[in-house]
Parts: C-alpha cells; sequence; structure tokens
C-alpha cells in the first residue's frame, strides 16, 4: 500500500442542499463516507485544501485518512462533484473498505522506451487504442500507472491485454483479449516517395492518352478525328 494522506474533516449534523450551501459559504465542501457496511457520515472539508489534492492525478487512487472526531476512516474517492464554471469541487463521496474489499478503476497507461522499438524507428506510429485500463483490484494495492515497454516492438506488431504483467491481484474486468496499442505503418509519404509517385503517374496518363488517340484515328472514324482536332 502506498503513503496514506491525512485529511481532516468536521461533522455535518445535517444533510441537504440547504445545509451544503451553508458549509460551501463557509469555505469548506459537503462531502460523505459510505460503505463498508457502516452508518453513512456526513462531512466537511476544507475547500482550499481539497483543491491543491484534486489537482493530483492520482487522486482517484490514493488512499486518504479522515480525521472525523479522532476517528480516522480509509477511504478512496469515488466521486467528485466540481462547479461547471469555476471548476472549485462542490461535493465528494469517499468509499470506506476493508481487506475483502475490490473495486474496479481506471488505471492509466505509460509507454516506455519508444527510442528503442525498430517499427517506431523505421518511421511507424504508436496508435494507442487504450490510455486507462479498467481493473478490478484490492483499494490498497492499486497500480498508480501500468508501464508497457516498447523495445523490440517492429511494425504490424499489436499489445494485448494478455501481455502485460499485471500487478499481484489486479485483472482485468472482462476475459476479451481487448488491443491496447498497435505500432502501425507511417501514413505519411516522404518527399522523395510523393515525387516518384507523381512522376510515374504523369507517364502513365501520357501514354494511355497517346494510345486512345491512334485507336480514333486506326478505327477510320470521320467523328473521332473531329473530336480530337476540337481538343
Amino acid at each position: 500500500m502506498g503513503e496514506v494522506i491525512n485529511i481532516t474533516a468536521e461533522v455535518r449534523d445535517r444533510a441537504g442542499k440547504g445545509m451544503a450551501r451553508a458549509v460551501r459559504r463557509e469555505g469548506k465542501v459537503p462531502a460523505v463516507i459510505y460503505g463498508n457496511n457502516q452508518d453513512v457520515v456526513t462531512i466537511s472539508i476544507d475547500g482550499n485544501e481539497l483543491s491543491k489534492l484534486i489537482k493530483n492525478p492520482g487522486f482517484f487512487t490514493q488512499i486518504f485518512a479522515v480525521d472525523v472526531t479522532g476517528k480516522k476512516h480509509e477511504v478512496l474517492a469515488r466521486d467528485l462533484q466540481v462547479d461547471p464554471v469555476t471548476d472549485l469541487p462542490l461535493h465528494v463521496d469517499f468509499l470506506q473498505f476493508n481487506q475483502n474489499t475490490k473495486i474496479v478503476i481506471e488505471i492509466p497507461v505509460n509507454f516506455l522506451n519508444e527510442e528503442e522499438s525498430p517499427g517506431l524507428k523505421r518511421g511507424g506510429v504508436l496508435n494507442i487504442v487504450r490510455r486507462e485500463l479498467e481493473l478490478r483490484c484490492s483499494p490498497t494495492n492499486i497500480p498508480q500507472a501500468i508501464e508497457i515497454d516498447l523495445t523490440g516492438f517492429e511494425i504490424g506488431d499489436s499489445i494485448h491485454i494478455s501481455a502485460l504483467d499485471l500487478p499481484n491481484g489486479a485483472e482485468p474486468i472482462t476475459d476479451r483479449d481487448f488491443t491496447i496499442a498497435t505500432v502501425a505503418a507511417p501514413t505519411v509519404m516522404t518527399a522523395e516517395e510523393e515525387a516518384g509517385e507523381i512522376v510515374d503517374g504523369e507517364e502513365g496518363e501520357e501514354g494511355e492518352e497517346g494510345e486512345e488517340g491512334t485507336d480514333d484515328v486506326e478505327g477510320g472514324s470521320s467523328e473521332g478525328v473531329e473530336r480530337g482536332s476540337e481538343e
């Protein structure tokens, strides 16, 4: 289990929109703690402290120890509501858990050693199908990221979920062997390739036009000759 971040909270005596607005006017954010077969605890958290925490990209994978009047609750943030204009937090749901709890969570994917991929060196493109993976795991063993080493990958190679060595206790939520990324062929031709294709195309068009003109004359059609003159 990674480092646990401590948060101090205050108990809210009442729930409801009116109470929540009153809490926000004091510079705090209403929140709830639920789960683990325990009663729901309504709390409020300092708004400035929470705003700093949610800027962390691992906010939803971080374990927090919320101190409520001397009692600590180990929780994960499961839902966050923000103001659509200011992006300030409006409400947070925290989930309590135990050693048997399993949750489904999205884990970011990081790709390493792109310079060691022969396919990418030759102009191939890393086509990322999934930037995050939905995994089922214990809250005490959530990986911060899944790292994929691209060393040795050639153009045309694919990376499937079955090829990954997932952290202990983590598993995909589906049995389907889905694709995470591929090394695709380059989609943009070099200047030399484009120039060569244009020259080849021009030569072919001239040859075709010459053959069509000969056919019209040899056929003895006066209409064909007149049409050629007009052109």
